[in-house]
């Protein structure tokens, strides 16, 4: 039999890592929150060392996601994914700037190959990232994999600011701390 839906979800501990009706007004602000949820996804066990976080024009958190690929044996459940799906449902709109603008998303880490092409079709209207996709690569056993040359260049023509290196000594800690710890497949 032919599977006929697809169950995700984030770890229960996620209901406790933030307040809803909290304004994160800074770029670092939206950040920090984006590599606490990598550094808490990580000590609990319940998935890899990314967080992501969607907020709207009022500094709120629209969704938030944390890589779940192991939990849920998908390569697609990366935290960005998962942020961009719960904001997407929760709006109830598959480009969310439709429905809202600007619309920001803080990364803990440098989108991947398959979070790049999410992000385009999304509806994001800035992109927030930490650690850069050699941090990833260096500090763990992820393959980031292959981004246009000039891919900044490429989102910021399609009407996406981005702005990297946002607390990235904090998110390479979180990397750090998760490849020294044998980067283990949770």
């Amino acid at each position: 039999m032919l599977y006929a839906q697809v169950h995700l979800t984030l770890p229960a501990w996620i209901h406790e890592a933030f307040d809803p009706a909290a304004t994160y007004a800074s770029d670092e602000d939206k950040v920090a929150l984006a590599i606490e949820l990598s550094r808490r996804n990580v000590e609990a066990r319940s998935g890899g060392p990314f967080g992501a976080v969607v907020f709207g024009p009022d500094d709120r958190v629209i969704a938030a996601g944390v890589n779940r690929v192991v939990p849920h044996t998908t390569s697609l459940a990366h935290a960005e994914n998962m942020a961009y799906m719960l904001a997407q449902q929760r709006l109830q709109t598959p480009r969310l700037n439709d429905v809202v603008s600007p619309v920001t998303l803080a990364t803990s880490s440098q989108p991947c190959c398959q979070c790049y092409g999410a992000t385009i079709w999304a509806g994001i209207d800035r992109l927030l990232i930490g650690a850069r996709a050699e941090d990833v690569m260096e500090l763990t056993e992820f393959d980031e994999g292959p981004l246009p040359a000039d891919w900044t260049g490429e989102l910021e023509r399609r009407g996406i600011a981005v702005v990297r290196d946002i607390l990235r000594t904090d998110a390479c800690a979180v990397l750090r701390a998760y490849g020294e710890g044998g980067g283990e497949n949770y």
